[in-house]
C-alpha cells in the first residue's frame, strides 16, 4: 500500500472523471487524500468514484457538479465547497477542451472560457478556504502549446454573440493564460501560505482531444504518453514538500522550466488578471 502521507488533506480536481484528472485522483487517493471530483456529469463520474473506492478502500471521494463553461455553475460549486466547512488544501485546475467550436453560457469563446476564465473564477471563489490551509496549493494545467503564442490579443476576453472557430491557436492562448494566472497569483499571495504552479503534463492520450476527427485522433494517440505518466508532474506540484517555498513557476517532467518570454512577463500577467476580473464582472452584470 502507498504511504498514507496525505491523510487529512482535501483536494478538488476539475475534470477528474477522465484523463489526467482521473489519474491524479487515483494517485492522490492512494495516499489517503480526500478527493472531490468536480465534473459536469454525475452519471459519468459515478463509475470513477466506484473505481477509486475499489482500488483504494480507505479513500474518501465525492462528486461536485461543475460546468466551467457557466459562471453560475462555477459559483454554485464554489459555494457548496465553502458551505461544507471542510478544509481545502489543493485546487487542481485540470479540466480542459481543445478544438471545440462555440461559446460558453456567458459569451466567452469556449476554449478560453473553459480552460481559463472558468478556472480563474473558481480559484478566486475558493481562495478563502485555501488561505486557511496550513499550506494551500493551486495547480494550473498548462501546456508547451503556449510557445505558439507570439502576442496576447485582448479580444480573447471579449463577450461574443456568435460561435467562433476554436482551433489549436485558441488552445495555446488558453494555456499561456493558465501560466500567467499562476504567476500573478503567486505575486498577489506572496505574503500567504498559498503557493501556485503551472504544469505541462507532456503530450498525453487524454480525452481533451475528443473533438478532433477520429482518424486524426487515432494517429495522434500513437505518439502520446499515458495519463498516469502525464499526471506525475501535477501530483508532484500538489504534494512535494520541496516545493513548499516555490510559487508561480512552470514545470515539466518534475523539473522547473523557463517557458517563453511572454509567459514570464510580470506586467502582462498583472494586466491579464485585471482584465479577466473586469470581463467576469461584466458577464455577471455587475
Amino acid at each position: 500500500m502507498t504511504a498514507p502521507d496525505l491523510a487529512g488533506r482535501t483536494v478538488v480536481i476539475t475534470g477528474a472523471n477522465s484523463g489526467l484528472g482521473r489519474a491524479s485522483a487515483h494517485a492522490l487517493a492512494a495516499r489517503a487524500a480526500t478527493i472531490i471530483l468536480a465534473t459536469r456529469s454525475e452519471a459519468h463520474t459515478r463509475p470513477v468514484l466506484d473505481e477509486i473506492r475499489r482500488a483504494h478502500p480507505w479513500a474518501e471521494v465525492e462528486f461536485l457538479q461543475l460546468d466551467l463553461a457557466s459562471l453560475a455553475s462555477v459559483r454554485d460549486a464554489a459555494e457548496r465547497v465553502l458551505a461544507s466547512g471542510r478544509r481545502l488544501d489543493v485546487l487542481m485546475n485540470n479540466a480542459g477542451v481543445a478544438g471545440t467550436p462555440g461559446l460558453t453560457q456567458d459569451g466567452f469563446e469556449i476554449t478560453i472560457g473553459t480552460n481559463y476564465v472558468g478556472h480563474f473564477y473558481l480559484t478566486s471563489l475558493l481562495l478563502p478556504r485555501l488561505l486557511e490551509a496550513p499550506q494551500g496549493r493551486i495547480v494550473n494545467i498548462a501546456s508547451v502549446a503556449h510557445e505558439r503564442v507570439r502576442a496576447v490579443d485582448w479580444r480573447w476576453l471579449d463577450h461574443r454573440t456568435t460561435g467562433a472557430k476554436s482551433g489549436f491557436d485558441m488552445y495555446a492562448a488558453s494555456k499561456l493564460m493558465n501560466i500567467l494566472h499562476a504567476r500573478e497569483l503567486a505575486r498577489r499571495l506572496a505574503a500567504t501560505r498559498v503557493t501556485t504552479y503551472a504544469v505541462h503534463p507532456g503530450g498525453v492520450a487524454s480525452n481533451i482531444w475528443r473533438s478532433l476527427p477520429w482518424i486524426v485522433r487515432r494517429v495522434l494517440m500513437l505518439f502520446l504518453i499515458s495519463n498516469e505518466e502525464g499526471a506525475r508532474t501535477q501530483v508532484w506540484c500538489a504534494t512535494a514538500p520541496e516545493l513548499a517555498s516555490s510559487s508561480g513557476r512552470y514545470y515539466y517532467e518534475c523539473r522547473e522550466r523557463r517557458g517563453t518570454e511572454l509567459s514570464r512577463d510580470a506586467a502582462l500577467a498583472t494586466e491579464l488578471y485585471d482584465r479577466t476580473e473586469r470581463a467576469i464582472a461584466d458577464a455577471l452584470g455587475r
